[in-house]
């Protein structure tokens, strides 16, 4: 019996919704980075991209433990000397919640080639309303 490799042409992709209403962050997060990789399937491959497509709602909802919103900032650079940026967390809750679920999930895949095709299978919305009834995508519940 020789070992099963999976490679573009035998992957099966399926969609799945999760709610993140009331559920914290970064759980969420590594739930949806554990589907987007593919780990919870068999036929996981590391090399591969055998992750299926997410499709997360209520990003808005989402909640942060603890003192992290008001303390946990969020640092990007503009590439020139002293252009250090922080944002508090609680202003992109509040302006732009589907960039805080992106970078959560973003941080959790490969730092490659592979893990930037799997960041573009990941759909985000503020609210409940999605456009990709047309995938019949299955509700997936969250392990917390």
């Amino acid at each position: 019996m020789s070992t099963f490799m999976a490679n573009e042409q035998n992957v099966e992709r399926k969609w799945y919704i999760i709610d993140a209403k009331g559920k914290p962050l970064g759980r969420v997060a590594s739930q949806v980075a554990h589907v987007l990789r593919g780990k919870h399937k068999p036929t996981f491959t590391t090399h591969v991209d055998t992750g299926d497509f997410v499709i997360v709602i209520n990003c808005k909802e989402a909640v942060l433990t603890g003192k992290k919103l008001e303390q946990k900032m969020y640092y990007h650079h503009s590439g020139y000397v002293g252009g250090l940026k922080a944002t508090p967390y609680k202003e992109i809750m509040e302006k732009r919640p589907e960039l805080a679920m992106r970078k959560a999930v973003e941080r959790m895949l490969p730092k490659n080639r592979l893990g930037r095709a799997m960041i573009k299978k990941l759909r985000l919305y503020p609210g409940s309303e999605h456009q990709h009834q047309g995938q019949q995508p299955e509700v997936m519940e969250i392990r917390i």
